[in-house]
C-alpha cells in the first residue's frame, strides 16, 4: 500500500481494514484484474480505491498535475457515484489527486470545463459518460484502470449497450476491476468479454446471513400498515432510518403522513432532480431529517451516517433488491435492524423472499401503543443527561424553578414537555399471523356462532348479494364484518349475524322487525336447509341438493318455475309480406319437376328473347346489367344513375321483373380527385 493512502486511511481514523479491502490489496493481485463480490457494507469503496493505488502512483507518492484522466469509476446511480467521488477525494488526498464527476441532473458544461483543466479520477454514470465520449469532452487513451461498482444493478438497469460502448473506448492496457455484492451469470459472461485472466476475489461472509442486521417480518392488517410504520419508527427512535416503498406515489403519500405527525423527513425518489436529491441526502448527514422515504433509487450503494432502521413499507420484488436494501445498515460494524411490513396477502411472497435471500427474520406484531410508552419511559430514564454535575449557570435557573414550583409539579411539566415532543403511537388492531388473506374467515367455525334471518324476495325479484349486504347494514347498524354467509333463495334470500352483534342488529331494527321498504326480517332457528319452506307447486329441488364432487364442473342452469319474461308469441302468417303483396308458399319440388342432374325446372334456360334471360352469346353469359360479355333481352325497368338492375328473374314468381338495388352512394363525374399529399 502506498505511504500516501496509508496516511490518509490513518486521518480518517482507519485501524484495520475489513476482510474485502485486505483481500483486493493482496501483494499477489497487483496489475491483475478483479471480479470482487462482497456483501453489503463491507468497504469496497475504499477496496477498489486502494486496489487501483499502484496502477495510478506507480513508483510515485504523489500525482503530478493532470492532463487525462487516469482512473474511470462507473456507477449505476447519481447518488452513488456522488458518494463514490466523496470517499476517494479524502483516500487520494494526500496523493493531490483531482477528482471529477460526470452524472446526470448536473450541468454538462460545468463537467466539460472540469474535464479540460485536467483529472485523474473521474467518477461517472453510464449514460452521462457515453454523452461526453461522443461529443469528445473527454479522453480515455491513457486510462490506467476501469472499476464498475455494483455492475449487476447496471446490467438490470439497462446499461449493457453502455458499458459496451465505453469499455470498447479504453485502452486495452488497461486494468478492469468489477465489484458487486452478487455476481450473477450476466456478470460473468460481461467479465470474460472485458477482463483478462481476472481473478475471483470472494469474502467468506457473502455466504452467510450478514450477522450485523437483524431482520423483523412484523405481521399487520391492510388497514394497519401505515399505522404500523409510525410505531415502528416510534419505538426504535434511530437516529437514521430509511423507508423503502416501491412506487413515487408511496413515497409522497407516507412522506406527507409522516410529515404531518411531525416526523423530520425527508423523500428521495426519481421524479425529484438531482439538486433535491443531494439536498435530501445532505438534511440526513447533517442531523436536519431523521428519516428518509425512498424507492429503490436509494438502496445501491448509499451510506447515510448512524443509520440503524430500514423498514420495506412494500415488500421488494426481488431477494436481491431486499439484501441492496437492508445493506444500508449494519455497515463498518454497526448494528441495524430490518423490518418488513407484511400484510396477511402478502405473507407468502415474505416468507418466498427471505428463503431466496437465505435470511431467517424474526416473525412477530409490530409495537404497540403501550410498547412505544414503555420504550419512551425506558429511553428517560437512561438518559446519561440525569448524572451529569450542574454547573453554574444551571445552577441559578434550577434554584429559581424551585422557588416558584415543587419538585412534584417540575417532574410533571417536563414529563408533559417531553411526551409533547414525541410523535403520539397509534393502536393497532389484532391480527392472526396465519391467515394469508384478509378477508372473512376460510372456515365458517372460525367465524363463531351465528343467528340465520331471512328477508322476502330472491332470485325471481332480482335479490343479489351486492344489493342486500348494504341493506342489512344500514337497517341493523352492523358492517359486513359482522354478517356470514348469503343465500340467495328464489322467493327468499338468508343470511347470518355473528352471536355478539344480533342484539344490536335487532334493537336497530326496532320492534316491528323491517329494513327497507318495509321489509320484514324473519330470526330463524337454523340455517336455510332445516328451514320449513314449502311451494304450492312442484317440490323445491334445491332443498335436497346434494353438493358437487370435487373436480366436476358447476352446471349454471337455476330451477325457476316463474320465468322472469314470458316467451314471445309467433306472429301470425297471414302469407302476406309488409308490402301487402301476397307471396307464394313454400312447396316441396317433387321428382317430377327436377332433372335427372338434380336441377329444378324453374331454373332451366328459356328460349331467347323472354324476359328476364339474356342473349345467346360466346363465351359466359353476364347477369348484371352494364357488364361485358352481353346485354339482357329487353328494356330495364327503374331508373338509372346510382341504380343497378339485376336480372336474376329466372326464380322469381314473376318472371322478366328486374330486383332494383339502391345504392345510396352518389356520383359526381365533374369532382377531381383529391391527391394525396
Amino acid at each position: 500500500m502506498k505511504q500516501a493512502l496509508a496516511d490518509a486511511l490513518q486521518k480518517r481514523g482507519y485501524e484495520t481494514l475489513t476482510p474485502v479491502q485486505t483481500a483486493v490489496t493482496a501483494p499477489e493481485l497487483i496489475g491483475a484484474d478483479l471480479l470482487v463480490s462482497a456483501q453489503t457494507g463491507s468497504g469496497k469503496t475504499v477496496g477498489f480505491g486502494l486496489a487501483i493505488g499502484d496502477s495510478l502512483l506507480g513508483q510515485n507518492e504523489f500525482l503530478e498535475r493532470a492532463s487525462k484522466p487516469l482512473a474511470l469509476v462507473i456507477a449505476p446511480t447519481r447518488e452513488l457515484a456522488l458518494q463514490v467521488k466523496r470517499e476517494l477525494q479524502w483516500l487520494y488526498g494526500e496523493a493531490r489527486a483531482t477528482m471529477a464527476s460526470c452524472v446526470g441532473g448536473m450541468d454538462m458544461r460545468d463537467e466539460r470545463r472540469t474535464l479540460e483543466r485536467g483529472a485523474h479520477i473521474v467518477v461517472a454514470t453510464p449514460g452521462r459518460l457515453r454523452d461526453h465520449i461522443m461529443r469528445k469532452s473527454i479522453d480515455l487513451s491513457e486510462l490506467r484502470a476501469v472499476v464498475l461498482d455494483e455492475a449487476d444493478e447496471m446490467l438490470d438497469l439497462g446499461f449493457k449497450d453502455d458499458l459496451e460502448f465505453i469499455l470498447g473506448h479504453a485502452p486495452e492496457s488497461r486494468r478492469t476491476l468489477m465489484f458487486s455484492a452478487t455476481v450473477p451469470k450476466s456478470i460473468a459472461t460481461l467479465a470474460k468479454s472485458y477482463q483478462k485472466n481476472a481473478v475471483r476475489v470472494s469474502t467468506v461472509a457473502e455466504k452467510s446471513q450478514h450477522t450485523d442486521i437483524q431482520y423483523r417480518a412484523l405481521s399487520v392488517s391492510a388497514r394497519d400498515m401505515e399505522n404500523a410504520i409510525i410505531n415502528v419508527l416510534r419505538f426504535y427512535e434511530a437516529p437514521n432510518a430509511l423507508v423503502f416503498a416501491n412506487t413515487r406515489v408511496m413515497v409522497n403519500r407516507l412522506t406527507t403522513r409522516l410529515s404531518n405527525r411531525g416526523f423530520s423527513v425527508v423523500s428521495l425518489s426519481g421524479e425529484l432532480s438531482q439538486a433535491e436529491r443531494s439536498h435530501a441526502l445532505q438534511a440526513m448527514r447533517d442531523g436536519r431529517a431523521r428519516i428518509c422515504v425512498a424507492t429503490d433509487v436509494a438502496a445501491r450503494g448509499i451510506d447515510l451516517p448512524n443509520l440503524d432502521l430500514v423498514v420495506h413499507a412494500e415488500l421488494p420484488t426481488n431477494y436481491e433488491i431486499l439484501m441492496h436494501r437492508s445493506g444500508r445498515t449494519g455497515r463498518a460494524g454497526r448494528k441495524g435492524i430490518s423490518a418488513l411490513i407484511v400484510p396477511p396477502s402478502t405473507r407468502r411472497k415474505a416468507e418466498r423472499i427471505l428463503q431466496g435471500a437465505k435470511v431467517t427474520a424474526e416473525w412477530a406484531v409490530p409495537p404497540s401503543a403501550d410498547e412505544v410508552r414503555a420504550k419512551d419511559s425506558e429511553r428517560l430514564l437512561a438518559d446519561p443527561a440525569w448524572r451529569e454535575e450542574i454547573n453554574e449557570k444551571d445552577q441559578v435557573a434550577v434554584d429559581e424553578l424551585l422557588s416558584h414550583f415543587s419538585p412534584t409539579q417540575l417532574a410533571a411539566a417536563y414529563l408533559r414537555i417531553y411526551t409533547s415532543k414525541q410523535s403520539a403511537p397509534e393502536e393497532l388492531s389484532a391480527v392472526d399471523a396465519r391467515d394469508v388473506k384478509e378477508a372473512k374467515p376460510r372456515r365458517v367455525a372460525d367465524f363463531g356462532p351465528t343467528i340465520w334471518f331471512s328477508v322476502p324476495g330472491g332470485r325471481a325479484s332480482g335479490t343479489v348479494p351486492g344489493r342486500l349486504l348494504p341493506m342489512i347494514c344500514n337497517a341493523g347498524g352492523i358492517t359486513k364484518h359482522d354478517i356470514g354467509a348469503i343465500k340467495i333463495h328464489p322467493d327468499a334470500s338468508f343470511f347470518e349475524v355473528k352471536l355478539a352483534s344480533v342484539e344490536g342488529f335487532k334493537k336497530a331494527l326496532g320492534p316491528d322487525m323491517t329494513a327497507e321498504d318495509s321489509a320484514l326480517v324473519t330470526e330463524l332457528k337454523g340455517p336455510p336447509a332445516d328451514v320449513a319452506y314449502e311451494r304450492s307447486s312442484s317440490p323445491k329441488p334445491w332443498a335436497d341438493k346434494k353438493p358437487r364432487a370435487k373436480g366436476k364442473p358447476s352446471i349454471p342452469i337455476e330451477w325457476n318455475d316463474t320465468p322472469s319474461q314470458k316467451p314471445r308469441k309467433p306472429k301470425p302468417n297471414d302469407g302476406k309480406t309488409h308490402a301487402g303483396e301476397s307471396k307464394p308458399k313454400y312447396k316441396s319440388k317433387t321428382a317430377a319437376q327436377t332433372r335427372p342432374g338434380g336441377v329444378l325446372e324453374s331454373f332451366k334456360k328459356k328460349p331467347s328473347g323472354s324476359a328476364g334471360t339474356s342473349k345467346p352469346h360466346a363465351g359466359k353469359p353476364s347477369k348484371f346489367f352494364g357488364k361485358p360479355g352481353g346485354k339482357p333481352a329487353g328494356k330495364p325497368t327503374g331508373k338509372p344513375g346510382g341504380k343497378s338492375v339485376n336480372y336474376a328473374g329466372s326464380a322469381s314468381p314473376k318472371a322478366g321483373k328486374p330486383r332494383v338495388n339502391v345504392s345510396k352512394q352518389k356520383f359526381d363525374p365533374g369532382k377531381p380527385k383529391r391527391k394525396p399529399v
